[in-house]
């Protein structure tokens, strides 16, 4: 790190590359560029309990990390209540203290925080703790202006924007995150409500939505879209539907939402259902999860004209670059899916390109997930997307409940799905519903990834007893050639 004077007196620590954002993308492209021998700035605002920096972006703070604490905490109470009885395992005055699992979840969430301020002390990242703007360019770069506890000002020949994205409102239904939450208030709710309404069927939705159904609550789902996960492949969609069902999770769909209320009962949203009818739910609280918006507040980027979409997206082209000469983005503030790895994979290629190497995010290959149970796994095109597009394809599936380790497992919901090319076998996607969806989808990413066939999968040895089986008998049903079905 140099210390260069400019215009006055203030003096402008200097770096090769300023990040913007310690999320996924900011943190992971600033240890990157660390390791490629640049001088390293991350700049970040988010702030724990006690005003101390909490690098990790909502992925850690308000997302990823804490909605899976919530969910293992949530799924250990389920399968005590209704499962255990079937291992030989009795349980009496079961009771789950919900100011305690918040805790753990809180816990889980500092541990991350704190790796990631390690990681950055052992890679030689400067961070620095206050929301990063654009001061002006200067000759050679752009100064940064860091605004917190202390004002400090940095300038950087390349800067690196990943300051991710906000929770979307309804309109006219502004967040109070006590009655109307965001995902942040959802993962604060102290105490089991009697009635929970979700707006959204999509992964916050849905996570949140089991979270609180297994301790108790009474949960309902309105989604506006007349299908059910319209994003995932049909066939494995209805099979996840099948399942919430039978647990209670009521969905609606083809809903459009009216006024929403709030009141000391709680809050009541007005709608009509699909079938045209007014209805009203009363909810003790009320979840919206209709998707997110790009965060560039605070950016300041009308001082160096950094150009933004419609969205209030940041412009940039397929490596990730802006209109703006050594300025890149990443992550959940530029196109493409709002995803934790994708913005992660971003910030490893932009710092590669910094140094003049080849980085590559392959967006084909991205894995989905959604963490409920059963989980939901793909990667690849569906098979309403090769319909679609007029693609010749083979398919293959696979039931958990004809694979003996699930059996074991107490868990044989769902099936393993392959599509592939009906002339080359290459595949071209891999959808899965079932236990364990998060870990078994790595294999077809590496499989896509190298372009592999149905039938590479189908020859390779595959461990037994294990989940994993069903991804090999899936790709063997690609040719009607099932061992176990």
């Amino acid at each position: 790190m140099k210390v260069a004077c400019f215009q006055g007196f203030h003096m402008s620590k200097q770096f090769d590359v300023i990040v913007i954002g310690g999320g996924p993308g900011g943190y992971i492209a600033a240890i990157r560029a660390a390791q490629l021998g640049f001088s390293v700035a991350c700049v970040d605002e988010w702030k724990n309990d006690k005003g101390g920096p909490a690098p990790g972006g909502t992925c850690t703070n308000v997302g990823c990390i804490p909605s899976k604490a919530l969910l293992q905490s949530s799924e250990h109470f389920e399968q005590a209540n209704h499962h255990f009885a079937d291992h030989g395992i009795s349980l009496k005055d079961l009771s789950m203290d919900v100011s305690k699992m918040v805790a753990r979840k809180d816990t889980v969430v500092k541990q991350n925080n704190d790796g990631i301020l390690y990681l950055f002390k052992k890679n030689k990242v400067s961070f620095f703790h206050g929301r990063g703007s654009f001061a002006k360019a200067v000759e050679g770069g752009y100064e940064i202006l860091v605004s917190g506890a202390r004002e400090e000002s940095l300038v950087g020949k390349q800067i690196v924007l990943a300051t991710g994205s906000n929770a979307r409102a309804l309109p006219g239904t502004p967040f109070d995150e006590k009655l109307v939450l965001s995902n942040d208030g959802a993962l604060r709710i102290g105490a089991v409500p009697k009635k929970l309404a979700l707006i959204g069927s999509g992964v916050i939705g849905l996570e949140m939505g089991s979270v609180w159904r297994r301790l108790g609550a009474d949960v309902t789902i309105l989604e506006g879209l007349p299908t059910f996960l319209g994003a995932v492949d049909e066939q494995i969609a209805k099979e996840a539907k099948k399942a919430f069902d039978k647990q209670g999770l009521k969905i609606e769909l083809g809903v459009k939402v009216g006024e929403i209320q709030t009141g000391e009962a709680g809050v009541s949203i007005a709608y009509t259902n699909a079938k045209g009818e007014a209805q009203t739910l009363e909810a003790d609280k009320l979840i919206v999860s209709i998707g997110r918006v790009p965060n560039t507040i605070g950016l300041n980027p009308e001082a160096v004209g950094l150009a933004l979409d419609e969205r209030g997206a940041i412009v940039v082209d397929g490596e990730c670059r802006t209109n703006l000469p050594g300025v890149w983005a990443v992550g959940d503030v530029v196109r493409g899916p709002m995803l934790a790895h994708k913005a992660e994979e971003e910030g490893v290629a932009v710092a590669e390109r910094i140094a003049g190497q080849h980085g590559h995010v392959n967006f084909n290959t991205i894995p989905w997930v959604i963490y409920t149970s059963p989980e939901i796994a793909w990667v690849g095109r569906t098979e309403q997307q090769l319909k679609a597009d007029g693609v010749k394809y083979k398919a293959g599936t696979f039931p958990f409940m004809a694979n003996g380790r699930a059996r074991a497992l107490g868990d044989t919901t769902g099936m393993v799905k392959f599509l592939a090319d009906a002339v080359s076998d290459e595949i071209l996607g891999v959808h899965i519903v079932g236990p364990m969806a998060s870990e078994l989808i790595a294999e077809a990413v590496v499989a896509m990834e190298f372009r592999a066939s149905s039938e590479d999968i189908a020859r390779i040895c595959h461990a037994h007893p294990s989940l994993s089986e069903a991804t090999k008998e899936a790709a063997l049903a690609v040719d009607k050639r099932t061992l176990n079905f």
